[in-house]
């Protein structure tokens, strides 16, 4: 990818994200820019209400797709990315836009320049507006944060999501290395010393709530139910040390390659990788680490605040209930379950909990765990133990 194409393929990233909605890195191309057009597309999405409440006051109709998708990589360039000049945001976005169709670089080139001049005026135009509206989040997911945490902590959490996420390291005991490491940024994941060999799996120290809580030690079973992409399956495979059983189950094909790929790279010894564990199997511990809203790694998922809404909350603490229902068959009598999310949503955790333990009276809360990013400075998780008497 050539440099004086990034904004471009940013663009077109974009684009393709508001139409489709998928992944935004599964939209990014590869090449020697592939970081900075990430950090300019991750940039767009997250302000991306914000950005068009500025947009809106500089162009009387908002454009669509690609034009606009340029607009809002040019605006982020400007208003959120303070190490990239000025001149080169307007610049560099302009001769993308040459591309875009007759008139395209006129307009781009307009708007953006307009947004130069005027920019204290709407900063601050944009910072009389409610929390929700400045900070670039859904209106009803801002008010439930306020509700439960107070203004000041769901601006403090609303203000860390808008930034981008730092890369952990969580490292093989033994290994010489603290737990959890952080990644000093720019840094290539293979490229750090140990990767070859599987001494880490790249990991928020929020996970670590959910895999202390399993308890593993040698010679016992366990099961990941949920395991892809590995990083916690790894980790109770290196606590397992080769004795006793872990079995990694994943539905999904594609998840389930990644899943191995890790596995193989960091603990290839005693990890049996299925589809879906026999019925009648039972284990010491079960983790169920089940989809969720992402609302605790909103960091990592820039684009999972946009496709959050009750509706669909509703419909995954529905799906959460049944993957715990059966989870619970897996475990053998005075085993445990350990329930777990990345979300922040008390439909998703203790409501969840406090539902299973009335369907299932075999069970009893043994313990719970929850990271709170405003607090922690972390990904948002939560973890609970269920013992089965």
């Amino acid at each position: 990818m050539a440099k004086e194409n990034s904004r471009r393929a940013a663009a077109f990233a974009l684009a393709a994200w508001m139409a489709t909605k998928e992944y935004p890195s599964g939209l990014l191309p590869d090449g020697p820019d592939r970081a900075f057009v990430q950090d300019l597309v991750y940039t767009a999405v997250r302000r991306l209400r914000a950005l068009r409440f500025i947009l809106g006051k500089l162009v009387a109709r908002r454009p669509k797709g690609e034009l606009e998708a340029l607009l809002l990589v040019g605006a982020a360039q400007i208003l959120y990315m303070p190490d990239v000049p000025d001149f080169a945001a307007v610049s560099e976005t302009v001769e993308a836009a040459k591309m875009s169709g007759r008139g395209a670089s006129s307009f781009v080139n307009g708007v953006l320049r307009n947004l130069l001049r005027r920019s204290a005026e709407l900063e601050a135009a944009l910072a009389a507006e409610p929390l929700a509206a400045r900070e670039s989040f859904p209106s009803m997911l801002v008010k439930r944060w306020i509700e439960r945490y107070g203004e000041r902590d769901a601006e403090a959490m609303c203000r860390l999501f808008n930034e981008p996420a730092d890369t952990f390291l969580a490292w093989r005991p033994g290994s010489g290395h603290e737990a959890f490491e952080k990644l000093p940024r720019a840094t290539k994941v293979d490229s750090v010393e140990g990767f070859a060999e599987g001494l880490f799996v790249v990991q928020d120290p929020a996970t670590a709530c959910a895999v202390e809580l399993c308890g593993a030690k040698p010679g016992m079973k366990v099961l990941d139910l949920c395991a892809a992409p590995g990083g916690k399956t790894v980790q109770l495979a290196w606590r397992l040390g080769g004795e006793g059983r872990l079995v990694a189950a994943e539905v999904n094909a594609q998840r389930r390659r990644r899943l191995s790929e890790n596995i193989a790279r960091c603990a290839p010894k005693g990890v049996e990788v299925v589809e879906s564990p026999s019925e009648g199997d039972l284990f010491d511990v079960v983790l169920a680490d089940v989809p969720c809203s992402n609302t605790g790694v909103l960091r990592r998922r820039p684009d999972a605040r946009w496709n959050w809404n009750e509706k669909k909350l509703a419909d995954l603490a529905k799906l959460q209930g049944e993957i715990a229902d059966r989870a619970a068959a897996f475990v053998a009598p005075g085993g445990s379950l350990v329930y777990s999310t990345c979300s922040l949503e008390p439909e998703e955790n203790r409501s969840q909990v406090d539902a299973f333990l009335a369907r299932h009276p075999d069970f009893r809360m043994d313990r719970e765990s929850e990271a709170l990013p405003f607090r922690t400075g972390t990904d948002g998780a939560y973890a609970c133990r269920l013992t089965r008497s």
